[in-house]
């Protein structure tokens, strides 16, 4: 009963998500059947149980975060991107977590604490308890600490999702704020990040141009990153801008930023007047310019999103095949060879023994087989054998399991691959199970088939996609 209603849960938010797509964007159904397929083939191997669905890794919404430091107008441009006062701001620091902002067809403001996003399916954050733990342990049982919800009817929220970050600078909690990040930049379609043209180079912003910048322009999606000087009417009086963006350049090619630029902006209600009307118009076309390449990007969040849904699908099957399958195929070599070595030592020990008792026991082997009241005698002493032979085989292939179990939890290299791959080595080392199969439970030709499929689709999907968007031939897609 607690099986069907697992997948019953599992079912009706993977419903709801396809009468979303359907409306939002219908190409990403098929790639819904993809995800489903192969959420089916990971049950089969044993890496995920029966709640467990690849749709929980991937965000449907499409996200943009907005981080940087304390005061450098992140809550103020949000404010005046959506048209809604909804953030708090202000020059000191105005909130300590991170705040998801969606769009509500109720006209009054909802404040709603993190567990309302950690218990909530639908959302791209549900359990982000868990992943909080696995940057800060212990962490993640303050979830409200770290996240909270604010929903408001502002037009520009429909169909996104926006994350105001708190800032960077405030020490005694910098670096469990600077581990979370992490989770939230993953899960992110873009990123806006806020610097301070008032506070150049600033030595509290080392940990932040170091997480921000050098940890992540290795990254293949480093595209989604925009660098914004933001309050740039500060330095107008002095009309030194360019000065000032060489100074963080500069200091953003010193952590290995070499390409790309900064946006220039300011917020024009709260700006200092700028007195000067020639000087005021130059940054002010300088601000509109950098604000419609921002707009633009933000817009175009939605077809990235189609992309990167179809890039994780492709990535989990790749992943599914190329890593956690070696995995666990050579995790299962060890049990095994492991298990028969100690069978073959204890079995042998247990011969001699049996033989050393019954050689010295002078009693005549052949005779007693023909007498036939003792040959209950020798079924019962070899079933009893057999019995003890069993209890000591299943021990080993136990304590041997537990042991490797231990040593792929104390591995950095495993990652996150270490639960699902733990799961499914427990299933294909369940007492059943012969310890003489080489391949894991469920993986077969068909299996690998199925698999490349869904690589194939994906492709297609991709293809799809881009016929959507692009005709290099000119001629109108079929």
């Amino acid at each position: 009963m607690l099986f069907f209603r697992k997948r019953s849960q599992l079912d009706k938010r993977l419903q709801h998500l396809e009468a979303y797509l359907q409306q939002e964007n219908p190409l990403l159904i098929t790639v819904m059947k993809s995800y489903r397929e192969l959420d089916r083939i990971a049950r089969r191997l044993g890496f995920f149980d029966d709640e467990e669905s690849y749709t929980r890794f991937v965000p449907w919404w499409p996200i943009i975060s907005v981080l940087g430091t304390y005061s450098s107008g992140k809550s103020t441009f949000i404010n005046e991107y959506i048209g809604y006062k909804l953030q708090m701001t202000g020059n000191q620091a105005v909130d300590d977590k991170f705040t998801v902002i969606c769009y509500s067809n109720d006209n009054t403001v909802h404040v709603l604490p993190g567990t309302a996003l950690d218990a909530d399916p639908r959302f791209p954050f549900y359990r982000i308890s868990k992943e909080i733990d696995h940057v800060a342990r212990g962490e993640g049982q303050r979830i409200d600490a770290y996240l909270q919800l604010k929903t408001c009817p502002s037009e520009v929220l429909r169909g996104k999702i926006f994350i105001d970050s708190p800032g960077f600078d405030a020490d005694e909690q910098r670096s469990a704020i600077l581990r979370s990040t992490s989770y939230i930049i993953d899960l992110s379609d873009l990123v806006l990040v806020f610097f301070d043209a008032r506070h150049p180079e600033s030595g509290t912003m080392r940990d932040t141009l170091r997480h921000l910048v050098e940890e992540t322009i290795h990254r293949k999606d480093s595209n989604k990153f925009l660098y914004i000087l933001n309050q740039l009417d500060v330095v107008a009086r002095e009309d030194n801008a360019e000065d000032v963006v060489a100074s963080w350049e500069r200091a953003l090619a010193q952590k290995g930023l070499t390409a790309g630029r900064f946006f220039r902006i300011f917020n024009k209600s709260v700006a200092i007047p700028i007195e000067d009307p020639n000087i005021r118009a130059r940054y002010e076309a300088k601000r509109d310019a950098d604000m419609a390449d921002i707009d633009a990007r933000i817009q175009d969040v939605s077809k990235e999103r189609a992309y990167r849904i179809v890039g994780a699908l492709e990535q989990h099957a790749r992943d599914l095949q190329e890593k956690l399958i070696p995995h666990l195929r050579k995790l299962l070599h060890s049990w095994r060879v492991r298990v028969l070595w100690l069978d073959s030592i204890v079995f042998t020990l247990v011969a001699l023994l049996v033989g050393f008792i019954l050689w010295n026991s002078g009693v005549d082997f052949v005779a007693s087989f023909h007498q036939d009241h003792q040959l209950w005698i020798w079924g019962v002493g070899l079933g009893l054998l057999l019995l003890i032979l069993s209890y000591i085989h299943f021990s080993i292939r136990r304590r041997v399991s537990q042991a490797l179990i231990r040593r792929v939890r104390r591995d950095p290299q495993d990652g996150e691959l270490s639960e699902n791959l733990i799961k499914a080595f427990v299933y294909n080392t369940r007492p059943y199970r012969s310890v003489l199969q080489k391949e894991p439970a469920g993986w077969s030709q068909r299996t690998q088939d199925a698999i490349q499929k869904i690589l194939r689709d994906a492709a297609d999907s991709i293809q799809k996609l881009n016929d959507t968007f692009a005709s290099p031939s000119g001629r109108q897609p079929q």
